[in-house]
């Protein structure tokens, strides 16, 4: 191997581009490649001025160190090798391929060159004036502010899921330049927002630069959500109001600590945004698509879709296991995040034969010093067989759990036999959960999310109205477990209205009620519409923004007093899983289900399909449950009374004086459970000790 004026043998490690006081180290992995040029680019990134072979291929790793190079330059790679699709080898040395190790972007990902008749899609054409280009950076720099990180305990822990550009984007209290960007979640009308509501962890949406589909750019629209990441490391630009998008988000991630707010970071390491074998080759494909990716020989383009995005990282393979978790450790130490959702993580899970608890992504989340110490949270799930994992993701994670959603939401649409489920889920779903020392707080309930009915739209439409889409309205979820009350959209007659809003808190009231960890989804304490659209993937428009000058003040003041409530008493939010048990001096068992008449459910109670009320009775202790602080979590009894049927139903609270803590009729009483209703008693020890209060 000859090896070029300029470059230097250099060292394989670290991967990526590293930067000392005499120049720059260059080390890229290919385990398949003949030969990696590196390409140099004018500061702004329009001219290829320099093309240098890396001299050296040592344990799988080419690299090669160039002096005299600094910081701000510019480069890309281009990589030679078969292209033989059939051997699952795709290198093209007419594409410019990002380091998938880069920090920093120059320039971006022209639409054209993804568009699935651009240059990026076919073999032998040049990409380099169309595609984002790395640029060295200095050294990585951990963030001073680890030791004031919230340390919010897991079981008060409640998480509200945002997208960073639709949550401000049309805030009149944020400044115009900063609308939709990094630094306007640092903002204090935002931070006050969410203090309001009691939050303690943000979930971003993705925010690992990620670029558009093709068959989005043919139809002129964009992703909007960010499931399409090109690559790991980079804070995606879009979205950044200054030249420096990390330094922009540190700044606010830095505010939110200060305030107590955690910051959780969706990322999506299950697949790449190079689409099938018929989209752009722009990184990881030329680089070596054999390694990086699942392969499928039956299949027409050579891949395994086990995501439903045209292609699967194989996070089995040990480089593209190191990348992820390169990644990962760098979100936190130098970015600054406290967590992470996985995205379709059953991906991740899954070795040559499947899916595996024992998997090495698994492994290295468990034992790394840093990965370890941090939240993890699943959506336990992938396409793939044997793909829905719910409750297999092992101590310290936690997972979205939609069987929650859905059997609350099919409670209060009516449905039938409902309630032996309902009981399962408002007590942490330990039937899913409770194994290997895991407790409530493994269960992240909701009832709305990114995807899918706004918490609005759900009591508003009975189907999806996805056409601005341009799908032909044939995409997102079409069992939606939704109702509309009588109109389908939006409606003038009050009783339709009144009925939708009251439809609203119950959802509310019995997510904040329930044992497990709270999440609240964008703008739903706002009463945020998206028209009936569930899928709005790719409406960057004010159809997704929250709508701040409209929101339902009424709704946020009701939420905010919800979770005032479950943060005042630890009873609503356990550590430890209920099962009936005796805990206190007289007797009494943490947890009874009775009848509004006052008596026990009985078997064939739960039995009865018609069955549409139950009283949740809790009862805590300070011998057997404590704060996470340590000190003795002393609770009162409360009784929770759900009521989904269409009736008001005679009440016989258990012996003692009980007062209505929150009701979502405004019209309970200790007598009477309201039709449609949610409502809060709590005994009360002394006379007066608490008003009041209505919904």
């Amino acid at each position: 191997m000859t090896r070029p004026r300029g470059l230097h043998p250099g060292r394989p490690h670290p991967l990526g581009a590293t930067l000392d006081e005499n120049g720059v180290n260059f080390a890229v992995f290919s385990a398949h490649a003949e030969r990696i040029e590196l390409c140099l680019f004018d500061p702004a990134g329009e001219r290829e001025v320099a093309r240098l072979t890396l001299p050296e291929w040592t344990d799988e790793v080419w690299h090669g160190y160039l002096p005299g190079a600094g910081a701000g330059l510019v480069y890309g790679y281009r990589v030679h090798g078969p292209h033989a699709p059939e051997e699952g080898h795709r290198f093209d040395p007419a594409k410019l391929l990002l380091d998938p190790y880069a920090r920093r972007l120059s320039g971006r990902f022209e639409r054209s060159a993804s568009s699935p008749d651009g240059a990026a899609c076919r073999f032998g054409a040049d990409t380099a004036g169309l595609v984002a280009k790395a640029i060295v950076t200095p050294a990585d720099l951990p963030l001073a502010d680890h030791a004031v990180r919230p340390r919010n305990g897991r079981s008060s822990t409640l998480i509200y899921e945002a997208h960073v550009k639709g949550l401000t984007a049309l805030h009149p209290e944020v400044a115009p330049r900063r609308r939709g960007t990094y630094a306007a979640l640092g903002e204090p009308h935002v931070i006050e927002h969410f203090q309001r509501l009691g939050v303690t962890a943000l979930e971003l949406m993705p925010i690992q630069a990620f670029i558009d589909e093709p068959h989005l750019i043919e139809k002129g629209l964009v992703n909007y959500w960010g499931y399409n990441p090109i690559n790991w490391f980079a804070v995606e630009p879009r979205y950044a109001s200054t030249s420096d998008p990390l330094a922009e988000l540190q700044a606010a991630i830095a505010a939110l600590h200060a305030a107590g707010i955690e910051v959780l970071l969706d990322v999506v390491y299950n697949h790449t945004g190079e689409g099938d074998g018929f989209g752009p080759c722009l990184a990881y494909r030329g680089l070596d698509n054999k390694s990086y990716y699942r392969l499928d020989p039956t299949a027409a383009d050579g891949y395994a879709n086990l995501t439903g995005c045209g292609n699967t990282v194989d996070a089995s393979y040990p480089r593209v296991l190191q990348l992820i978790m390169d990644s990962l450790r760098y979100w936190v130490e130098v970015v600054g995040v406290d967590g992470f959702r996985f995205d379709l993580a059953a991906t991740l899970g899954r070795e040559p034969a499947g899916f595996d608890k024992g998997a090495g992504f698994f492994d290295c989340l468990k034992q790394d010093p840093v990965l370890s110490r941090v939240r993890l949270i699943a959506e336990p799930w992938d396409i793939g067989p044997e793909g829905y994992r719910m409750g297999g993701f092992g101590p310290g994670w936690s997972e979205w759990n939609d069987r929650y959603r859905d059997v609350v939401r099919g409670f209060w649409r009516g449905d039938e036999g409902m309630l032996p489920e309902l009981a399962a889920r408002l007590l942490g779903s330990a039937d899913l959960f409770e194994h290997q020392g895991r407790r409530p707080w493994s269960s992240i309930n909701f009832v709305a999310a990114h995807d899918g009915f706004t918490l609005a739209d759900l009591v508003t439409y009975q189907e999806r109205h996805n056409e601005a889409n341009l799908e032909s309205n044939g995409d997102g979820h079409g069992h939606n477990l939704s109702w509309n009350n009588g109109i389908e959209g939006p409606s003038d007659d009050t009783a339709i209205v009144a009925a939708r809003e009251r439809d609203v808190r119950n959802l509310l009231a019995t997510l904040f009620f329930s044992q497990g960890t709270v999440m609240l989804g964008m703008g739903d304490e706002l009463g945020r519409s998206q028209s009936g659209n569930n899928n709005a993937y790719c409406q960057d428009n004010p159809l997704s923004w929250v709508d701040w000058p409209a929101a339902d003040e009424a709704l946020l003041d009701f939420v905010a007093r919800l979770a005032a409530i479950r943060r005042t008493h630890p009873i609503l939010r356990r550590q430890h899983f209920l099962h009936g048990s005796i805990e206190a001096d007289d007797g009494t068992p943490d947890v009874q289900w009775l009848k509004p008449e006052g008596m026990a459910m009985t078997r064939a109670d739960w039995s009865d399909p018609t069955r549409r009320a139950v009283l949740l009775l809790l009862a805590g202790d300070a011998t057997v449950e404590f704060n996470e602080d340590g000190s003795p979590a002393t609770d009162g009894r409360f009784v929770v009374a759900l009521n989904a049927g269409s009736a008001p139903l005679p009440l016989d609270l258990p012996n003692g004086r009980w007062t209505v803590r929150l009701d979502t009729s405004a019209q309970a009483r200790p007598e009477l459970l309201p039709a449609r209703s949610v409502v809060l008693f709590e005994a009360l020890t002394t006379p007066n000790s608490h008003l009041s209060e209505q919904g």
